[in-house]
């Protein structure tokens, strides 16, 4: 299991890694060893989350979830097969975290009077400005 808060754990089993080769330079170690991880997620289909969760999970990871509803993490930060895979498993373990806390609901509110009159103020200093750098025409009439 695992834990992302007090109420809220995740099953193992849910989770597949595939183990691929890094990319970027990596000198005579590069093309030997598979140390980046892709950490799959079935976001859809999770019997782990609660409904709310997994709806706001989908619209935060929108760009990283495939059209199967499958999230793909790519991990591949380290040198260690080890340390990438728990890299993986924590930014999965961060972006459920994220997705179960609910937003606030936005007030509207209105603009202070303050805060009126100063951009009122600011707009007519700012045209005075302009109108100042207008080229002069002389009238010789």
């Amino acid at each position: 299991m695992v834990r992302i808060t007090d109420a809220m754990k995740l099953d193992e089993r849910e989770i597949q890694f595939k183990f691929i080769r890094s990319p970027g330079p990596g000198g005579q170690h590069v093309n030997k060893t598979a140390t980046a991880v892709e950490l799959r997620f079935d976001v859809r289909h999770s019997t782990s989350l609660p409904e709310n969760v997994r709806l706001r999970l989908q619209q935060l990871a929108r760009n990283r979830i495939n059209t199967k509803g499958i999230l793909i993490i790519n991990a591949n930060r380290f040198r260690s097969q080890d340390l990438n895979r728990k890299d993986g498993v924590d930014r999965l373990k961060a972006l459920i975290a994220e997705a179960s806390q609910r937003q606030k609901k936005r007030r509207r509110t209105k603009p202070t009077i303050g805060s009126i009159k100063k951009r009122k103020e600011t707009k007519q200093r700012r045209g005075k400005l302009k109108h100042s750098r207008k080229s002069v025409t002389w009238n010789n009439g």
